[in-house]
């Protein structure tokens, strides 16, 4: 399998750090961000990686290269300017078996074998792998019924809101999901591939109670960098 890592933000609640360093490379544990994700992403054997990059896009593509002394296979979609979440969709040509798609920026111990059985059991377009928080308001929270996402509703006063799963940033996709983001010059997975697909009953949510962090704020950097930890079955 492919998995394409989004990896092109500009990382600026980080900032200062991230004026110098991109946000994929920043250090966790004695080793990049990025690494972290991939040893994620080798709970799926995967070891053919897009990598898909924009801002300060030659330091990332200078430490990773080609992938080979990572034992991988890696490439680059290339952002020239900004296209949302879906951009590598218009970028690359179209993959045409399942595939993993990963926000950059978050790390999530799920158990990935079993989201792909369940993807496949529910011949899903996309699978989301969602993870439970105490407090919901400050996330988009699906709307469930049983593993079918219905919705996801955009912040909700916590009392209002119709779970505690949250998008996690780690998907499995059909290559239906390239059609849908074709013609068009920027788009967002969150608010135009996963709609539609809710919309047309393709949409499948796989709960997991895992360790997840999103690195977005100093605050949440500074806890994974304490507290993450995976091991590779």
């Amino acid at each position: 399998m492919k998995a394409i890592i989004l990896s092109g933000g500009l990382g600026t609640r980080l900032r200062p750090l991230t004026y110098e360093i991109p946000k994929a490379l920043i250090p966790v544990q004695g080793k990049t961000l990025t690494e972290h994700v991939i040893d994620v992403l080798k709970k799926l054997e995967i070891n053919e990686i897009i990598l898909s990059i924009g801002y300060l896009s030659e330091k990332i593509e200078e430490y990773f290269g080609d992938g080979s002394k990572f034992n991988l296979n890696i490439s680059y979609a290339i952002e020239k300017q900004a296209m949302g979440t879906a951009g590598p969709l218009m970028l690359l040509p179209k993959i045409n078996e399942t595939f993993v798609m990963v926000n950059g920026d978050n790390l999530f111990n799920l158990d990935f074998k079993k989201m792909l059985q369940l993807h496949k059991k529910n011949k899903a377009t996309a699978t989301i792998a969602l993870t439970k928080v105490e407090d919901p308001s400050h996330f988009g929270v699906a709307k469930l019924q049983e593993d079918k996402i219905l919705e996801f509703i955009e912040k909700p006063k916590k009392e209002e809101a119709p779970s505690n799963w949250i998008n996690s940033g780690y998907y499995i996709l059909e290559p239906e999901v390239f059609d849908i983001a074709k013609e068009k010059d920027f788009a967002m997975m969150e608010k135009d591939i996963f709609p539609k697909l809710a919309k047309d009953g393709k949409l499948f949510g796989y709960r997991d109670n895992g360790q997840w962090f999103d690195t977005g704020t100093f605050e949440s950097y500074e806890r994974v960098k304490k507290e993450w930890n995976i091991k590779i079955n």
